[in-house]
Parts: C-alpha cells; structure tokens; sequence
C-alpha cells in the first residue's frame, strides 16, 4: 500500500482510534526506568519510587487522551486528577507533560461551558497549590506556583486561539459557498430569461402571423414551420442548461446524434442562425460579420450571442416590422456587437417585459470589463452597443 492510500486508511479511522497512539506513547515513555522522576515537578516534594497507585496516575494521565478530541471535558477532568495525584504523591513522571496538550486540546475542542471550565480548574488549582506548598520541603515560592499557573493558562489560551481560527475559516467556506450560490442561481436565471423569452417571443409572433395567411396554405406551412423549429430550438436550449445543473445526465431518449454533440454553450458564429430565426418571424434584419475570432474568447462569445439575441428579441417585442441590422466585429482582443432598429414598427402581442434582460446583459460584461450602452435615438429608434474583452471568464 502506498504512503497516500496509507494516509487515506488512516484518516477514515475513529478520531478515538487516532488519538489512541499519542497516549499509549506518553505511557510507554513515562516508565522508561532513565525517565522515572524526571517529569514536571511542581511544589518541591521529594520523588517517590513508583508502586502499584502510580500506575492508576499513568493510566489517568496518558489513556484519557485517546478522547481528547471525542469527549474534551472527560479527558480535561481525567488528566487534571492523574496530575493533582502525580504530583501530590511526588511520582513526577513524564505523562505530567500531557496536561498542557490536555489544555490545548480542551481549549480547542470543547464547546460547551467554556468559562466555567475554566473557573473550576484555577478554583481547583489553589488548594492544589496549597497543599503542594505545605507538603514540600518550602523550596517553592508563591511567585512560582503562580507561573507555573500561567504556563497552563498560555496552553489553555493556544487552544482557544484554534478553535477561534477553525471557526472563522468555517464562517468564511460557508459565506464563499452561499456567495457562490447566489451567484450560480442569478446566472441560471439569466440564461433561463434569455433563452425563453427569445424563442417564446419569436413563437408568439410567428402564430400571430400564422393566423392571417389561412388563405395562402403554403405561406402558412412555412409560418407553422418556423414555429415549430423554434419550440425545437427552445428545448435543446433549455436542456443545454439543464444539463449545468446535472451534467452527469445524458441525452434524453429520442435525442439525435446530431443534437447530443451539440455544443452547450451558443457560439457567435451561431448569430446567423438566430438572424434567420428572426427574420422567419417577420423581422427584416441585416447581418454583417467582420474579423475573425481569436483563438481564445473564454465567456466572451457567449456574452456576444446573448447580447445579439437579447436585442433580436427586444425588436420584435417592441417594433415588429422594423429593419433592424446587426454588426459583430472580432478584434485581436475583444468583440463588438452593434444591432440597431428603425423604429417603424409596432409593438407585437408579446409586448411584456421587466427590463431584467438588459440589465442582466450590463452585468455580464461589467464583470468582463467591457463596455454596454442600450437607449433610444433620435429617430425613435434603439441600438445596443457592448464591447467586450475577449479571453475572460464569467
């Protein structure tokens, strides 16, 4: 087994399991013959052989920790009391070193009843303290006992610190993941506005035509035509998007080879073929291509099609009828895009809107860096303009 596939064994094991080996160490280490009576000391009491209590001491102070994580405040209560006892009874073994990891542990991990815990070890260390002092043979001063109560305080406080700084990178993961979020759900709405609206616009348009061509069947076939490859184009759409939502789901049945290798994501060079849809609707419209592409636009080309199709839709809602022109023009570094309406026409029956299009298409390209300008001119007509750089990422 490699060191990884180790590190993966290792880490699904019980936090318990973990923390087993750190005490087993500290019990091993604590009664190495060289070891004995070289531990903490505290209070000047003479070192005593160790005998049969001694190894209830150990075991208090080194297996408590295989739960230092599990159950902090049991752990934190064990050791302290193999502690108390240790030194009272002047083993002063190496597992009194488990106390500050104890502290920082605890100070880390335990999430309840913090400051009481704290309140009841300083109350029980002043006894301890006491009876230390009386016990020794008076070589510990006051001033000592008082640091080493302070070396046990800075253990508490690192611990503290931790816990303060997990908790502060779990506020930010869980603040990045709602930001996030928020920002996938705003940009799924756009797509959903953009694709819907177009296609639904150019459908309600399309049957509104149908209905005075009764008397001219061929004209009429082509106007029902149109409406249905339209609803056709308005479901590849929409299961492009759905398919970002869940990408490990394939085609669905009955989808052609041709529509499974579709690329999700529309292309500029696609804008010929909302033109077309367009002008099937009614729309006179003039195309005009110039440059070519760079190698790499990353989210501008999409931006430029949802620019483009956005305008398109906004023409027949508003001045169906009117010659509209589009211009998309491919620079070294960015795409222009310029559609522009007369103003002749008159509204159609999908005439309804928010203005949530236009506004979507202005934070687009912001987040680009470009630039966007849609408004009325002069002669009554509307002209969106947007460049944008080429090689982002939206």
């Amino acid at each position: 087994m490699s060191i990884q596939g180790a590190g993966r064994v290792w880490r699904r094991l019980d936090v318990t399991v973990r923390d087993l080996p750190l005490g087993i160490l500290f019990l091993v280490v604590s009664v190495l013959p060289g070891l004995r009576g070289h531990g903490t000391e505290v209070g000047d009491l003479p070192t005593r052989p160790f005998d049969a209590l001694a190894v209830v001491t150990l075991a208090l102070e080194c297996l408590p920790l295989a739960v230092r994580r599990r159950w902090p405040a049991v752990c934190l209560a064990l050791v302290t009391c193999g502690f108390a006892l240790d030194q009272l009874r002047g083993y002063h073994s190496a597992a009194g070193t488990a106390l500050p990891i104890v502290l920082i542990s605890a100070g880390s991990h335990l999430e309840h009843r913090r400051r009481a815990t704290v309140v009841l070890l300083t109350v029980a260390y002043v006894p301890l303290a006491i009876a230390l002092s009386q016990l020794g043979s008076g070589g510990e001063t006051p001033a000592e006992f008082v640091t080493f109560y302070l070396v046990l305080a800075l253990a508490w406080g690192a611990g503290a610190w931790l816990r303060a700084t997990r908790v502060a990178e779990a506020e930010r993961r869980e603040r990045v993941a709602a930001e996030t979020r928020t920002a996938e759900r705003a940009q799924i709405a756009r797509e959903l506005h953009d694709v819907v609206t177009h296609h639904v616009t150019a459908m309600v348009v399309q049957a509104e035509a149908a209905r005075y061509l009764t008397a001219a069947p061929e004209r009429l076939e082509q106007s029902l035509t149109a409406v249905s490859d339209t609803g056709r184009r308005a479901i590849t759409d929409l299961r492009h998007l759905l398919d970002l939502l869940n990408p490990d789901y394939g085609p669905g049945p009955g989808t052609g080879a041709t529509e499974a290798k579709e690329p999700r994501t529309p292309a500029v060079g696609r804008v010929l073929t909302l033109v077309e849809q367009t002008r099937r609707a009614g729309q006179p419209v003039d195309f005009t291509e110039q440059g070519t592409p760079p190698a790499s636009t990353g989210s501008a080309d999409l931006v430029a099609y949802r620019v483009v199709q956005e305008a398109l839709t906004n023409a027949l809602k508003y001045a169906h009828g009117s010659r509209t022109s589009v211009q998309v023009r491919h620079g070294e570094t960015e795409i222009t895009v310029e559609v522009s309406t007369d103003g002749t026409g008159s509204p159609s029956a999908a005439a309804v809107g928010s203005g949530r299009g236009l506004a979507g298409l202005r934070e687009r390209i912001d987040v680009l860096g470009g630039d966007f300008h849609a408004g009325s001119g002069t002669d009554g007509g509307f002209t969106v303009r947007a460049r944008i750089p080429a090689g982002g990422t939206s």
